[in-house]
């Protein structure tokens, strides 16, 4: 363990490594996710001008007027592309709103897309058009490393090394930009992000623009993650927790408010969620089901477990 509180894992080592590189970053990896259910990431291979570009164009978003963001916020939606407002999202288990607003990128298909109408376009914010430039070319580079970790989760537990490969080619995937504004008031019970777990396979996450995040370990402590510069840190999502039931673990997670000393300063925070397309079966891996850990989920496919979830944190109706 670092004094980070989780592993640190090299991408590279898998990408460009020998064999036995190969092999030691897959036992790693799904030491990592089985255990602690996050993992930093190192030479991860998304570039840093990118990143700072795609910080500084949404400072740039955020600033804009309240009326200016809400003509990106689009009725009917669910939050899935587009400028959701602040106070709109909450935890499953909590009534009490995030102290946050955020706007959502999607899965960018050609017009002639087979299922087109499954992927809505991403509005174009012409007030800042580095935000809607910048966020496509992240979108990208996050997908591909995304899918290289999961191609090492695949052969971790034995399937094929592709296994995911098509499952999340056009997937579902959401990059979402988070503004934590400063805190004006004592907050009503409301922490800037109550404790959750993410909905999607994995998320990646470029380190945020101030602390706070933390998860919640086997003994019930909140940790706190402060990843290095240029590390993402990865988490598993409830998808790829119920795929392998339970095996690797789905952490839960929140971000705390800062000191009162600190209220002033807002949180930017860029979370890539990592989904496969809406019809991958979800159904638990039969490997993954043992007299140990009998089989806890029913089946269900990625599009509806979305749906499903969706409503239970107040973003669709």
């Amino acid at each position: 363990m670092s004094k980070r509180n989780i592993p640190v894992v090299d991408l590279s080592k898998f990408v460009q490594g020998s064999e036995e590189d190969r092999r030691k970053f897959i036992a790693d990896l799904g030491k990592a996710f089985h255990e602690v259910g996050f993992v930093g990431v190192v030479n991860h291979g998304i570039p840093k001008e990118l990143v700072e570009g795609f910080y500084s164009a949404s400072k740039s978003f955020f600033s804009l007027p309240f009326s200016t963001k809400k003509k990106y916020e689009i009725a009917g939606m669910a939050g899935q592309r587009g400028f959701t407002s602040f106070g709109k999202e909450h935890a499953k288990q909590s009534q009490v709103a995030d102290l946050k607003e955020f706007f959502q990128l999607g899965q960018y298909v050609d017009e002639d897309h087979p299922k087109k109408e499954l992927y809505p376009d991403n509005p174009w914010v012409d007030e800042t058009p580095e935000f809607s430039k910048l966020g496509k070319e992240l979108y990208k580079a996050f997908e591909t490393s995304g899918a290289h970790l999961l191609q090492a989760i695949a052969l971790y537990l034995d399937l094929p090394e592709n296994y995911f490969d098509q499952r999340i080619n056009d997937g579902t995937s959401i990059l979402r930009s988070i503004h934590y504004p400063p805190i004006t008031e004592e907050p009503r019970s409301a922490i800037r992000a109550e404790q959750h777990e993410d909905i999607n396979l994995i998320t990646l996450l470029v380190g945020a623009s101030a602390g706070g995040l933390q998860l919640l370990n086997a003994a019930g402590e909140w940790l706190d993650i402060t990843p290095e510069e240029d590390e993402i840190v990865i988490n598993v999502g409830d998808m790829l927790q119920r795929l392998t039931n339970n095996y690797l673990k789905s952490t839960t997670h929140r971000v705390v408010n800062p000191p009162k000393e600190q209220w002033h300063v807002p949180r930017l925070s860029i979370p890539f969620f990592l989904h496969p397309r809406a019809e991958m079966d979800l159904t638990c891996l039969e490997s993954c089901i043992t007299d140990e850990r009998p089989l806890n989920y029913d089946p269900i496919t990625a599009g509806d477990y979305l749906d499903e979830r969706l409503r239970e944190i107040g973003l669709k109706k």
